[in-house]
């Protein structure tokens, strides 16, 4: 389970954790959180998202939110994913969730093997959402934020079944994508979307 040792080696000051949720799907923006905790009031049974239930992740979003000395969330669009690529799109959603946190934090624990190119102090950190506390409470607000934008995209966009694989190349979603095509949501510098793009 994540702990908070990571945290306690940047103090004195406010540490961050952030983490990002949509790298891989065929569809939608990549979105970022930024959280920063409190040491002696951190929710109970934080972790990486991907190791909890829906319902879980749920009650744990409000926890987070409730206790959090702050938290931030950032986007980047299927534009913006298809004009920079997805890695530098990831680096955008992740400084503009740090930059909405609202408070200056003096490091940043990024999940991941590379940091961005910005002003914080900052550690990558491989696997960190299930090290850090405070990355496994991002990696949980990114994918609840995430998956609410993909819930209301699937309902202007029926086919893809975007309510269940929330964009990624689910059989479902790679049959409707030959059938009906691409939708704006879609990130024609994928792979299975550009060759769509070709027939």
């Amino acid at each position: 389970m994540p702990d908070f040792v990571y945290e306690l080696r940047h103090h004195p000051g406010l540490v961050a954790g952030v983490d990002e949720a949509g790298r891989g799907p065929l569809a939608g923006p990549v979105v970022a959180a930024a959280v920063i905790l409190r040491a002696e009031d951190c929710p109970e049974g934080l972790n990486d998202s991907k190791k909890l239930s829906a319902s879980r992740r749920a009650a744990l979003e409000v926890e987070i939110k409730a206790r959090a000395i702050c938290w931030g969330l950032g986007v980047a669009s299927v534009e913006e994913i298809d004009r920079i690529n997805i890695l530098w799109a990831t680096m955008l959603a992740m400084t503009r969730a740090v930059e909405a946190l609202g408070q200056e934090c003096q490091h940043v624990l990024v999940d991941g093997n590379r940091v961005p190119d910005w002003r914080w102090a900052a550690t990558a950190v491989i696997g960190g959402d299930a090290k850090c506390l405070s990355i496994a409470a991002a990696s949980i607000l990114a994918k609840e934020a995430r998956d609410r934008m993909m819930l209301e995209a699937a309902a202007s966009h029926p086919h893809y079944g975007w309510e269940s694989n929330k964009g990624y190349g689910s059989a479902q979603h790679l049959a409707a994508l030959r059938t009906h095509g691409p939708t704006p949501l879609h990130r024609r510098s994928f792979a299975p979307v550009a060759q769509m793009l070709l027939i």
